[in-house]
């Protein structure tokens, strides 16, 4: 699980929902690999809002559900407001 180094720092959803997104790379196609270049990928995105153990209860069921890994969570950030935080899953999802 993740602790947030800078709890109290605030930032624009909208710089890391672009850096998330930046870091995602395609799926590997090998030019022998059939299988992958008739899949057809998605991007969707999940943002968690609450307390920082809200968020970190809810990952980790996520988790358990074989969802999400918890690493594949952007780090909570500050939303401006008393006790909230926010953080970003960007996930792929294939559709065949």
């Amino acid at each position: 699980m993740f602790i947030s180094s800078a709890q109290g720092a605030t930032a624009s959803t909208d710089s890391v929902v672009t850096s998330v997104a930046n870091s995602e790379s395609l799926p590997p196609n090998g030019p022998g690999d059939r299988s992958q270049q008739q899949d057809h990928y998605e991007i969707v995105r999940h943002l968690l809002f609450g307390p920082l153990p809200i968020i970190q209860s809810t990952i980790r069921l996520l988790h358990k559900l074989n969802y999400a890994e918890p690493n594949d969570w952007s780090q909570p950030i500050s939303t401006g407001k008393a006790n909230e935080m926010m953080t970003i899953l960007t996930k792929r999802v294939r559709l065949s």
